[in-house]
């Protein structure tokens, strides 16, 4: 008689009892690696810094992390700080009077014509608000509600003090083309948990950033590291929908042909680009139902969408740099999606309005732009407090620098209404993700010129949010022509007093 077989013998209970370890194991590993605590085989490096299988998928931080997503919301142009956050009673006692010749010899101007140049007072109304006492203007009635949770950095200061190169040194932490941005360094330092949406989704508003997509560019990384710009209305990403008649069996043996030969050409060359545009396809294939999903706003209740502001009127102001009509909608539309972007396990969205840049007309269009951002704001982080995000998702107000104390006078107007560019000290917010809410970091001088107390560079911003997110900011580098780059290029330091 033939020997029966160990496994034969077994009964149903024997079976199921043996293999339950394991199939909980596969459910424990699955779990780990959806929380960003296990990093999956296809997240593996080659352990020469070669290119990983799966380049978006999730992987550990350096240590562990306060913060998942972040939500930065940058405010290009510059708000006059002065008028929203850091009130200066003495300003308004020196106004039209002019500065001592020794504070402006070698001050460089955007345009200010020195000789003339005279002090401006603010008209605004300041009061404290929250348990904490921060200072708000009368624009910010509703984020002033928010004051417990926010930290208010006011001696923020940078080295450039023109748009371009300043909002290049804030997202790329130097003033060059080439170089990646905050959204990209997360991304490929930790990378993603977001399985049918971009790591890095770029969200915009108004007349448009004059740095454009080198804002949310990936520099020398990889492309897939990049920002993708989405609309808030119409098809999400322009060309993601099929061409009418080409059924999804087609289009995906299309997509299975497509890999093979990249796949082919990649193992030849190894060319990183080549994965990244293997990446992208398979991306852009499961975003087609993503995306429109993501920013249908009709399953959000009637209390959400009232909460946010979406259909609020434009405030009747002329306003002529706010970007035409509409603005008030699609900002708070865009605050509302990226709630749900990070929801659905996107690391870094990046909302972009444009333009702060009130060199004239200062008072109408500063009240314009802020009502069209107060209230989605402070929406948005109330939002993600009560849905219990606010913990491990940043909200940055950032902006490229500040706004003179001195009047614009250019062209000799004796009108003057507006405030020039002020790179050497400004204000920023930021709440949740780890950050110690509540506090007002940092001191100006009586009139708002310069620093007196607690510096903060933008590059210690920059070091500050990365470790926020658990990683080093000195070992957060990609080698490229020789040389370890990394988002605090040869500075930044960690400000202890920021984290809870």
């Amino acid at each position: 008689m033939t020997a029966m077989h160990p496994l034969a013998a077994q009964t149903r209970r024997e079976f199921l009892t043996t293999t339950a370890s394991g199939l909980g194991m596969m459910a424990l590993g699955s779990m780990l690696t959806q929380e960003g605590l296990l990093v999956p085989a296809s997240a593996a490096a080659d352990g020469q810094g070669g290119v990983v299988l799966d380049p978006l998928a999730p992987r550990l931080p350096h240590f562990p992390a306060r913060a998942k997503n972040c939500i930065c919301i940058f405010m290009e142009g510059a708000p006059s700080q002065m008028d929203l956050f850091d009130p200066k009673p003495k300003l308004n006692e020196l106004h039209g009077q002019p500065l001592p010749e020794s504070m402006t010899k070698n001050v460089r101007f955007a345009f200010i014509k020195k000789e003339t140049a005279r002090l401006l007072g603010s008209p605004r109304t300041f009061s404290k608000h929250g348990e904490c006492g921060m200072d708000f203007s009368d624009l910010l009635p509703h984020l002033a509600t928010c004051a417990d949770d926010l930290l208010m950095v006011r001696s923020m200061h940078t080295d450039q003090f023109n748009h371009h190169p300043g909002q290049l040194l804030l997202h790329s932490g130097r003033a060059t083309f080439g170089l990646p941005t905050m959204g990209s360094w997360l991304n490929y330092g930790l990378g993603s948990e977001s399985q049918n949406l971009p790591g890095y989704v770029v969200l915009t508003a108004g007349r448009g950033t004059s740095g454009g997509a080198s804002l949310w560019q990936s520099g020398f990384l990889p492309s897939h590291y990049a920002g993708v710009l989405f609309r808030n209305q119409g098809e999400p990403v322009l060309n993601l929908q099929n061409p009418e008649g080409l059924p999804p069996e087609l289009q995906r043996r299309g997509l299975d042909a497509l890999m093979e030969l990249n796949q082919a050409r990649f193992d030849q060359f190894k060319d990183p680009e080549i994965r990244s545009r293997i990446s992208a396809y398979e991306l852009a294939f499961r975003m087609q139902s993503a995306a429109p999903e993501l920013i249908d706003l009709k399953g959000e209740t009637a209390q959400t969408l009232e909460m946010y502001g979406v259909n609020r009127k434009d405030m009747d102001v002329k306003a002529s740099r706010a970007g035409g009509p509409g603005q008030y909608k699609s900002f708070a539309s865009n605050c509302l999606v990226a709630r749900r972007l990070v929801e659905r396990g996107v690391r870094f969205v990046s909302i972009m309005h444009a333009s702060w840049d009130h060199h004239s007309n200062l008072n109408p269009e500063l009240a314009f732009n802020s009502g069209m951002a107060d209230q989605p704001i402070a929406a948005l982080i109330k939002d993600l407090k009560d849905r219990g995000l606010l913990d491990s998702t940043m909200v940055i107000w950032c902006s490229e620098f500040g706004r003179t104390p001195l009047g614009e006078n250019r062209g000799g107007n004796p009108n003057v209404t507006g405030r020039d560019h002020h790179p050497f000290a400004f204000t920023m917010l930021m709440a949740g993700g780890g950050i110690k809410g509540g506090q007002t970091y940092g001191e100006t001088d009586e009139i708002g010129w310069s620093i007196t107390k607690d510096p903060v560079h933008i590059n210690d911003f920059h070091a500050t949010l990365l470790h926020l997110f658990g990683l080093d900011h000195l070992k957060l580098t990609h080698r490229f022509q020789g040389r370890d780059f990394r988002l605090t290029d040869v500075g930044g330091r960690v400000i202890p007093e920021w984290v809870a």
